[in-house]
């Protein structure tokens, strides 16, 4: 049995002791800033968060903004995209007094926990991670210390404020468990100091992009929250489909329609399959219009406490600076805590305390 199927066969019991015990746990999530959040994201993460937060559970979301540079030369608009994000994050309904919101940059203290991190690990077990192949591959360029380390800078993440959840879908079940790893090499070298992480395999549906593909801000196919209704009416309208007149769903040989179907789907709650029957030989204009309906209308109400949350120009920056005042002071309260494990305090009073 595989990470995932033995990963996936625990799901219903950790819901169940999520449900219960919701206090006993501590969520760490988040994504790199490398562009405005969209759909994938509404439907594949920011669901799930307020969900969590919701029932009870701590949780962190860390924009990763150090990442920006993992697999690109610049981090062009990163603070651009840093204010959007949040501006996402509280429309769809997480609670800053709540839910920790904080970025990676602003944690000194979290990113030197990369260092003792790094000695736990091969250069073989960073190399055969997934990502690190797929983002090399994608980059065309030789690969980075910090491309190759990633996955390490990730179990920090994770680890520096004892996360013991982390909610992921297939692709990235390789980076909680070498965050696993990570934590028992650390307890079995030094002290029991971090719980292992337990994934938490979501039920969230695969968004596909307007072209078929997977939704991607780096594709360009992607309906990004923070649209206005005619944007996004324009960039649906650009979407190519085909001369078929009958609309049906086949994302093999016919990925436009298909993709503009599945959008429509989710936002509308129903099936691709139904929605290309109810247009039938009615084309693509036809299946445009129905789905820019679908989406304007789905995101108005975000887009709506989007643009006011927004109007107060203060509202972002005293959110992060409160988020990273509390992270901050987990990851230095972690920290010491790893220091002390490793023998590597150095006052008098810390000195006696070993003893």
């Amino acid at each position: 049995m595989d990470s995932f199927l033995a990963s996936a066969a625990r799901m219903p019991a950790l819901k169940e002791r999520i449900l219960d015990a919701p206090d006993q746990f501590r969520v760490l999530t988040g994504e790199r800033p490398t562009g405005l959040l969209h759909l994938g994201h509404y439907f594949g993460t920011l669901q799930e968060r307020v969900r969590l937060q919701n029932r009870g559970v701590r949780t962190f979301v860390v924009i990763a903004d150090y990442q920006v540079i993992t697999d690109r030369d610049t981090a062009n608009n990163v603070s651009i995209h840093v204010r959007e994000a949040v501006l996402d994050y509280l429309a769809t309904g997480l609670d800053p007094t709540e839910t920790t919101i904080f970025t990676h940059s602003a944690v000194p203290a979290l990113n030197q926990l990369l260092v003792p991190f790094l000695s736990l690990v091969s250069d073989a077990e960073l190399r055969r991670n997934p990502t690190v192949k797929s983002e090399m591959a994608a980059s065309g360029r030789s690969l980075s210390g910090l491309l190759l380390t990633y996955p390490v800078h990730q179990a920090a993440d994770i680890l520096f404020c004892k996360g013991n959840l982390v909610p992921v879908g297939r692709d990235n079940l390789p980076h909680v468990e070498l965050a696993r790893t990570v934590a028992r090499r650390f307890n079995d070298r030094f002290a029991p100091l971090f719980p292992e992480p337990e994934p938490l395999i979501t039920d969230a549906p695969e968004v596909p992009g307007l072209d078929g593909r997977k939704m991607s801000k780096s594709y360009g196919n992607a309906i990004s929250l923070a649209m206005t209704a005619d944007e996004t009416a324009d960039v649906i309208r650009r979407t190519r489909t085909d001369g078929i007149r009958r609309i049906a769903f086949d994302p093999v040989t016919r990925p436009g329609v298909s993709g503009l179907l599945s959008t429509a789907a989710l936002c509308l709650g129903s099936r691709p399959e139904d929605i290309a029957d109810q247009i039938g030989d009615k084309g693509s204009g036809e299946l445009k219009r129905l789905t820019t309906e679908a989406v304007n209308s789905f995101l108005a109400p975000h887009r709506a406490r989007r643009v006011e949350m927004a109007a107060d120009v203060a509202l972002v920056d005293d959110i992060l600076q409160e988020g990273n005042a509390r992270a901050n002071q987990m990851a230095e309260t972690t920290l010491d805590e790893v220091r002390q494990a490793m023998g590597m305090t150095y006052s008098i009073r810390d000195q006696k305390r070993q003893l």
